[in-house]
């Protein structure tokens, strides 16, 4: 196999570990494309949060396969880890490997493995595998993996074990490299990195320090947190800190307390809320994003009312939500009263017009106000502007001919919003 073609689904981890599967199988002579048709190889970093997930997993190997029938299909990531060998039955998969496995994929297939998954119940440290990849203006950094808890829709903790989490020195170290190869920005990454460090006895806030100390890298951004792991400490540090991008990704799940208790989430509506209006006091406008799962079981039409009503009120600048989606495997499935899907899908449109109506808004606060931004490496596909991203995360187009100006720090003002596309002249 000389050629390979890689396809990533699901949560910034798997893009995280594809970019180490493309570093691992170049420096040993494989050559990356940009379509099937020209590969020997075809991998597929899967997902498997749902059976949609799943299902669109079969369906993408399958797909392969009749696109280019000589290619040979690799299967890794949370859905070959969950189902294992069972997925070599299927004619359209060649090869099968576990999460941790996928980090040294080239070693695997060298020794002519075609199926190897690691119970990952069992790994107890975490897999410190160092990447380059310059190919993109923002870096990003797995600092830990796994999940301890056990939310009823989740199957994620059988797909990646224990919580696990990078050493300071491995963080630190990667980190600078990124800054030397050019790199601005990481966004720090992983299954629950609110749980990082808890197996030394440090907090997520502990690592912050040493990053704000230790590192030549100009800003970062923090991955997706519970509510509960956001400490009036860690505000008050983040609020003093010259490295901290104002974006925040909170993983709230539902806005009503029954269903909360349901899914196995350990807080409540008001404590949030509560938090959320304090991150917007404490940042000038902040970036403040989050997950809802739309018709939970056992979620009534009141309950969603609830959840409905706290929204709105709420100081969210957006919300990604999607219908609950049944995972076989998970307490979730064996709930009373499951949703119907009509229902779940016309609860999400709800919420979906609340998230467009906030982030409309957000984005008007913005017009006329200054930021610092990352011009992109690319230009927009599209347009053809320079682009680049707001400390508070809001993508901006540039219309400019200057090339000189790629991958570099750049005062811009924003100017106006137009056909969803929000504009900026350079200070």
């Amino acid at each position: 196999m000389k050629t390979f073609y890689i396809h990533t689904m699901g949560c910034r981890a798997n893009q995280f570990e594809s970019a180490i599967i493309e570093e691992n199988l170049i420096k040993n002579g494989l050559t990356k494309v940009n379509q099937i048709q020209d590969a020997d190889l075809y991998i597929l970093n899967s997902c498997s949060v749902t059976h949609k997930s799943d299902n669109e997993a079969l369906y993408l190997l399958r797909s392969a396969k009749h696109k280019n029938p000589s290619v040979v299909n690799l299967l890794t990531g949370c859905f070959a880890q969950i189902e294992k060998d069972k997925l070599l039955e299927y004619e359209f998969i060649d090869y099968v490997f576990g999460n941790d496995e996928k980090l040294h994929l080239y070693e695997h297939i060298k020794a002519g493995e075609k199926c190897r998954t690691t119970d990952v119940m069992q790994i107890s440290e975490f897999n410190s595998v160092e990447l380059e990849d310059t190919s993109k203006t923002r870096a990003s950094l797995k600092i830990q993996d796994g999940c301890d808890n056990r939310c009823t829709y989740c199957i994620i903790w059988k797909a990646r074990g224990k919580s696990r989490s990078a050493s300071i020195n491995f963080i630190i170290n990667q980190i600078n490299n990124f800054g030397q190869n050019g790199f601005h920005e990481v966004m720090l990454t992983g299954i629950h990195i609110g749980q990082w460090g808890k197996e030394f006895g440090l907090t997520l806030l502990d690592l912050l320090k040493e990053i704000e100390t230790k590192t030549t890298i100009k800003r970062y951004r923090l991955g997706s947190l519970n509510p509960t792991e956001i400490t009036q400490e860690m505000l008050d540090f983040l609020k003093t800190s010259t490295k901290f991008c104002p974006h925040f990704h909170l993983s709230l799940q539902s806005a009503n307390d029954k269903t909360l208790k349901s899914m196995n989430r350990f807080y409540k509506t008001d404590d949030y809320l509560n938090l959320i209006d304090k991150i917007n006091q404490t940042f000038e406008l902040p970036f403040l994003g989050s997950d809802i799962i739309a018709g939970f079981a056992g979620e009534t039409d009141e309950d969603f009312e609830i959840t409905r009503a706290n929204l709105e009120k709420s100081g969210l600048t957006q919300i990604h939500t999607f219908p609950y989606s049944i995972r076989k495997g998970t307490v979730g499935e064996t709930l009373p009263n499951q949703t119907p899907d009509n229902v779940k899908n016309e609860r999400a449109s709800i919420i979906k017009e609340i998230s467009k109506r906030k982030l409309g808004n957000f984005i008007k606060k913005n017009i006329g106000k200054t930021h610092e931004i990352i011009i992109e490496k690319h230009r927009d596909k599209h347009s053809g502007n320079l682009k680049g991203l707001t400390e508070n995360y809001l993508s901006l187009q540039i219309i400019s001919d200057r090339e000189d100006l790629y991958n570099t720090v750049q005062k811009v003002k924003v100017t106006k919003v137009e056909n969803e596309i929000i504009y900026a002249e350079i200070n």
